[in-house]
């Protein structure tokens, strides 16, 4: 079907990404994997070309432009099984913070760098104890004169180590009932006194993206680093939390069309017992329902963005694409992979890494059993 999303001008912006991510980060892919972290550069020629965040604001650096351009980014990564620069994580879904709910000041402060590229951010919600239940966490924030002393740990946090500037989630008022109207977001910058970073987490994917430990002691920030009102934090999130779970669909929704299209290729050059593998029914029938399950996620997916960009709300059904787009993702992948055989199973092979990497998608912007629990809710149920 003939997607309706994109103008002449979308599409000029794609061929112009598309050529950067051929020139400056395919070719490194496999370094990167190796090392665990992408380079700074990388990063810095991304903002250069106007690659990061242009929908900031042109007081700020940016280029105002709509949310479809990002939607162009996500899906050329994806459509190339590229999980890292993790640009996704920082301008739709760190660096917003900073635009919605920082003050004129803040903004002028740190959103010129994030279109650069010299900063890079990363936002830390989830603790050794708490994770998709964000009412949960420890680490605290206490007033200090004109600032605060942050305490506590986070981890699994992607661009951990990478970035220079981290959105970090704190409660405020421990006493709060519901504990959630404790939570308060400050801007934490690298360098401060009591911020360390911990160890890049080996995971079982995604090796080039990398996730680390943070550690705050006594870490002292300024009050002009707390982010819009104290105790407001949950709310921050919660209204963030639908383009999150949207653009984490649109990535796995295109990683699951990539495999399909790397599968029939494949299927069609390969022979087993004097013919190709694509003539056989098996393959034959499960590509075609595999390709009908991913049509109905992109009519989806298309249709949500249409919606959220018109400012609609769209909590229920952003969670239902998160936990079935994401759902399919992995589970197509896993029915391409098998018609590679054992060359499926070699780290050569893309199809290999498109399996590992997919599988957190179920997990990242709250577990898919918590989707279902949103949507249960709102259900009545």
């Amino acid at each position: 079907m003939k997607r309706t999303l994109f103008s002449k001008e979308h599409e000029l912006y794609r061929e112009a990404f598309t050529t950067f991510l051929d020139r400056e980060v395919v070719p490194n892919q496999q370094k990167w994997e190796t090392e665990g972290q992408v380079s700074a550069e990388v990063w810095r020629k991304a903002g250069e070309y106007g690659f990061l965040c242009p929908w900031v604001d042109d007081a700020y650096g940016g280029s105002g432009a709509d949310f479809i351009y990002s939607v162009v980014t996500i899906e050329a990564m994806a459509h190339r099984c590229l999980a890292a620069p993790n640009f996704r994580l920082h301008e739709r879904i760190a660096v917003p913070y900073l635009d919605r709910f920082g003050t004129a000041e803040q903004k002028r402060r740190w959103l010129p760098g994030c279109v650069t590229g010299e900063t890079i951010t990363a936002i830390a919600m989830t603790e050794p104890t708490a994770g998709s239940d964000l009412a949960g966490i420890r680490t605290r924030a206490v007033r200090d004169g004109d600032g605060y002393l942050i305490n506590g740990q986070k981890t699994f946090i992607s661009n951990g180590q990478i970035c220079n500037l981290v959105i970090v989630a704190c409660k405020t008022d421990p006493e709060a009932d519901p504990p959630h109207r404790g939570i308060s977001l400050f801007v934490v910058e690298e360098g401060t006194e009591g911020f360390q970073k911990g160890r890049n987490l080996e995971k079982i994917g995604r090796h080039a993206s990398d996730t680390a430990e943070l550690w705050f002691e006594n870490c002292r920030v300024d009050r002009t680093n707390l982010l819009g009102e104290e105790g407001q934090g949950f709310y921050y999130l919660m209204e963030n939390l639908q383009e999150e779970r949207l653009v984490t669909s649109l990535a796995s929704q295109a990683g699951a069309e990539w495999a399909i299209e790397h599968t029939v290729e494949y299927c069609q050059g390969r022979e087993v017992f004097g013919r190709p593998v694509s003539k056989f029914q098996n393959t034959r029938f499960t590509l075609a329902e595999a390709a009908t399950q991913v049509q109905l996620g992109r009519t989806f997916l298309d249709r949500l963005v249409e919606a959220h960009m018109a400012g609609e709300s769209i909590e229920m059904e952003t969670s239902m694409a998160k936990w079935w787009v994401t759902d399919m993702h992995f589970r197509v992948v896993n029915e391409c992979m098998q018609f590679f055989g054992g060359y499926g199973y070699m780290k050569e092979y893309p199809i290999s890494k498109a399996f590992t990497d997919s599988r957190v998608e179920s997990i990242f912007a709250g577990s898919n059993e918590v989707m279902k629990s949103i949507i249960a809710k709102r259900m009545g149920l």
